[in-house]
């Protein structure tokens, strides 16, 4: 993109390079934490150790979140060089975390820009830790993986097992109470509010997760128990239990959850993940009994 020209959050990229996308993004980034310090000099100096001193955008993540998960035991200089050296080492993690900033801008009207989204979202943050201790569980890391899990608990209140697989431009939306168990698998562009739980039914071992479609929304306190498979566009409505499949474009209610009749069960146009929209299925409901 040419330089100095904007580009809304929502907007298609517009360049397939990756790499020119984050330095797009880091720009933005930098831009903003500028803007913010000067109209807020109590920030400044906040805004410098995160994001200005920094220079690119998997240094600003390492040093925010080593600063964030680090204990009397576990120090931030240890985790600073544990998540650049992650994140440095790997591409694709850094263009998920671009996509997962893109995807908190432009789905939550409340995300005022993408600094504040990189500094204060503990959704977009908790889904950065946590791709960090996959890769080390991918590697037989695993007690550093459990270790790094429990203190993103601990800080964030979302439990994410190391072993579960996300897809890229993923929102937690408020986040507070999301557990994601071992062996769930969560596609791409899918949005998940807070209170929501990808568990299993039992103490048995095996694949024992939920299997979540790319576009998928997943509302509020929503339950989802078990290997089932939630197809490509679906929506899960708040509060729901889910202990089956639910087929793509399906939208699923209640507890236990049904699949709401009607046009909107198989023909969901939008994509529920991107759109958010939680309430089309209520198009024709009425309150007379």
């Amino acid at each position: 993109m040419p330089a100095g020209e904007s580009r809304h959050p929502s907007q298609p990229v517009a360049t397939a390079d990756p790499e020119e996308e984050a330095s797009w993004l880091w720009a933005e980034i930098k831009a903003e934490a500028r803007r913010d310090a000067e109209s807020e000099p109590a920030l400044a100096s906040y805004l410098y150790s995160t994001i200005l001193s920094h220079s690119s955008l998997e240094r600003s993540i390492a040093f925010h979140l080593g600063n964030k998960l680090c204990s009397s035991t576990l120090l931030s200089t240890l985790l600073y060089d544990l998540f650049l050296n992650t994140f440095s080492g790997d591409p694709d993690l850094r263009s998920a975390a671009v996509a997962d900033l893109r995807a908190a801008r432009s789905r939550d009207p409340a995300c005022v820009s993408f600094s504040h989204c990189l500094l204060n979202y503990k959704g977009f943050l908790a889904c950065q830790a946590h791709r960090v201790a996959h890769k080390l569980w991918t590697q037989s890391r695993r007690p550093l993986a459990l270790a790094l899990q429990s203190r993103i608990s601990d800080v964030f209140a979302v439990d994410i097992h190391p072993g579960a697989k996300l897809g890229k431009g993923i929102l937690f939306d408020h986040a507070t109470g999301v557990v994601v168990g071992e062996t769930a698998v969560i596609g791409n562009n899918v949005s998940i509010l807070h209170h929501v739980t990808l568990g299993g039914t039992g103490k048995a071992g095996g694949d024992r997760h939920p299997k979540i479609g790319d576009g998928v929304l997943i509302g509020a306190g929503a339950t989802i128990l078990g290997n089932v498979k939630i197809g490509e566009g679906a929506k899960i409505g708040a509060g729901s239990v889910v202990l089956m499949e639910v087929p793509p474009r399906a939208t699923a209610v209640g507890n236990p959850a049904r699949l709401v009749e009607g046009k909107e069960a198989s023909k969901l146009e939008e994509c529920p993940g991107m759109s958010m929209d939680h309430t089309s299925f209520m198009s024709n409901w009425s309150y007379t009994i």
